[in-house]
């Protein structure tokens, strides 16, 4: 499938947020846009809240980079990198860069269309495990080290996001060593990549950038600019999902998609 340019500008990347508890109304549009594969992946989830998100999520993702492009967001497809990194499928060069997380209720896509990006947010939580001495490199820590009590848990999660935000731009997944490179830490000032082995440059060639987040989250973007200045630009335009008619139930809109009753249960699976 060829794709129109977008435009959106090699100083923007577009932010979209939306919650993943939807309206019963907005569901068969949702699970329209799903191709097969989606939908038998939402069928294997045990939970009903956890299938629900699930579609909500990649029904959006569907809507929103639909609109981009102009094709229906069931004709979108995707394929992945060897890390399992999704992106668009098709002919020629790709248009367009997409990341998405979710956290919680909340779900965040950036877009942008000249570099690569990834985005992550996180609900602050308590935790007991020791995570900073799993995943965070040996100046990460000694840098979490020198917060004070009260402030430690908003600066592992900003350590964590941007951490989270950089593997998922860079490409490599898990490969990548968690230790094999720094992020600061700090509330103030600008986020940035302090060090990439085997890189001197890195730093010089990424940019991070928090993101603006609901109360009791934290998130950030990283995009590969090489040294170019970008912003964020939030985008609070209603989502364009297709309606379809209202269904009785939610479990029934679901059902409906795969051509089952609506008593009929899912036989769901890990």
């Amino acid at each position: 499938m060829r794709h129109r340019p977008v435009g959106i500008g090699s100083t923007i990347i577009d932010i979209w947020q939306w919650p993943l508890d939807v309206a019963a109304d907005a569901l068969p549009g949702l699970v329209a846009a799903l191709s097969d594969a989606e939908f038998a992946r939402a069928a294997r989830f045990v939970r009903e809240r956890d299938r629900l998100r699930f579609i909500a999520g990649r029904g959006h993702l569907r809507a929103i980079l639909g609109a981009y492009l102009a094709v229906p967001a069931k004709r979108l497809a995707f394929d992945y990198n060897a890390f399992g990194k999704p992106r668009l499928a098709g002919a020629g060069e790709l248009p367009l860069h997409f990341n998405l997380s979710h956290s919680a209720g909340v779900a965040v896509l950036a877009v942008c269309d000249h570099y690569q990006i990834g985005i992550d947010i996180e609900q602050v939580a308590p935790f007991k495990e020791d995570l900073a001495g799993t995943f965070f490199s040996a100046a990460e820590r000694r840098a979490l080290r020198c917060v004070p009590p009260k402030a430690y848990l908003d600066a592992f999660y900003r350590c964590w996001t941007r951490k989270e935000a950089f593997v998922k731009a860079h490409g490599a997944g898990l490969s990548l060593p968690l230790d094999s490179f720094d992020v600061s830490i700090g509330a103030t000032g600008q986020p940035r990549l302090l060090r990439l082995d085997g890189m001197p440059d890195a730093p010089e060639q990424w940019c991070l950038l928090n993101l603006a987040t609901p109360r009791g989250f934290i998130g950030a973007v990283a995009a590969l600019t090489a040294g170019n200045a970008v912003s964020l630009r939030y985008r609070t335009g209603e989502i364009a999902v297709p309606r379809r008619a209202a269904m009785p139930a939610p479990e029934a809109a679901i059902l409906a998609r795969n051509g089952r009753p609506a008593h009929q249960s899912f036989a769901v699976g890990n």
